[in-house]
């Protein structure tokens, strides 16, 4: 693929996640880094800016040494849990809610100040609240790189498939720049949002918080899976002449279908996973235990092989973590 397609990709995958799922995952920090900002335009320009040149050294990375610098799935659903406790912050702060108690004076002043006045308090700010001004916009734009959601993924698997630093840097720096526009926008409304819409958006932060350490919990194997076996379903399991077990499932942009099946153990396995017009995080394919990561095509079918498995359950999900599936390989009973 050619520089120019290369972008193209990148970006037209990044303008999706900026109104999907990096609007989810990123408008907590911006939120938090705006919040009490006079001219937000310069903090989000910061956080974009650092964003845009961590996504590009982590391309470049990806393009020339490819998978041996990819966090695998246990890494990447711990960076989500850490995210969704920043977003619980976050949320948290535009609700209101206190999140450190101080330590009171006989005078009813905090117990740091030296002396009563508004000065003094204000020189006793809590630590993460210094943070996210000044230098902390930049810090927390680059920290995004350690959260990526599943779009973010989909264009790190496609700057590993690169073969090159400067082919996976224009992925990656194509991918923030489509990202940019909504972000800033987010960004710059999140600044300006005072009273009851600061009460609104805080909600909306807690449930996507909520659901980004689902996703992590899921993605890596904490969550409880459902035990009941599911039946052969000859419409998406099927042996060939060759006795090969050809089991198939179709991605969505809401789901992989069917999302639990049955398949035959102790015979060669073959997975097929197709997509017709796909664009959502599902593309980012995995099968944990066996390390399998595959960048699906928008419309077309991969082909996984899955060897010859023995009875028990094998998971796959998307990258993020938000759409499970398992393939349950049974014993046949004896004749």
């Amino acid at each position: 693929m050619s520089i120019g397609a290369l972008f193209a990709t990148g970006a037209g995958t990044g303008l999706l996640a900026g109104a999907t799922t990096c609007a989810a995952l990123h408008t907590g920090l911006l939120a938090g880094v705006t919040r009490e900002a006079r001219h937000p335009v310069r903090p989000v320009a910061s956080f974009l800016g650092a964003k845009l040149a961590s996504h590009t050294a982590l391309g470049a990375a990806l393009g020339l040494l490819g998978d041996a610098v990819r966090p695998g799935p246990s890494l990447r659903s711990v960076l989500l849990l850490v995210s969704a406790l920043v977003l619980a912050f976050f949320a948290l702060d535009l609700l209101g809610v206190p999140l450190r108690r101080r330590r009171r004076s006989s005078c009813g002043c905090d117990a740091a100040c030296a002396a009563c006045g508004d000065a003094a308090h204000g020189a006793h700010e809590g630590r993460l609240r210094r943070l996210v001004r000044g230098r902390g916009a930049a810090v927390m734009g680059a920290a995004t790189v350690l959260v990526p959601c599943g779009l973010t993924l989909s264009a790190e698997l496609l700057a590993v498939g690169s073969g090159s630093a400067l082919a996976g840097a224009v992925v990656m720096a194509a991918f923030v720049l489509g990202t940019a526009p909504l972000s800033g926008l987010l960004g710059l409304g999140a600044g300006l949002m005072r009273g009851r819409l600061g009460r609104v958006l805080g909600t909306a932060l807690l449930v996507v918080a909520v659901w980004t350490a689902l996703g992590g919990l899921r993605l890596g194997g904490w969550l409880p899976e459902q035990t009941a076996a599911a039946a052969i379903d000859p419409r998406y399991v099927a042996t060939g002449a060759d006795g090969v077990q050809v089991v198939t499932v179709h991605a969505t942009d809401r789901g992989y279908r069917p999302a639990l099946l049955g398949a035959r153990a102790g015979v060669p396995t073959v997975l097929v996973v197709r997509t017709a017009g796909t664009t959502g995080c599902t593309r980012a394919f995995e099968i944990p235990k066996l390390r399998v990561e595959r960048l699906l095509p928008e419309t077309g079918e991969v082909r996984v092989d899955l060897g010859t498995r023995a009875a028990g359950r094998l998971r796959f999900v998307c990258s993020a973590g938000h759409y499970p599936g398992s393939i349950t390989f049974q014993k046949e009973p004896a004749r």
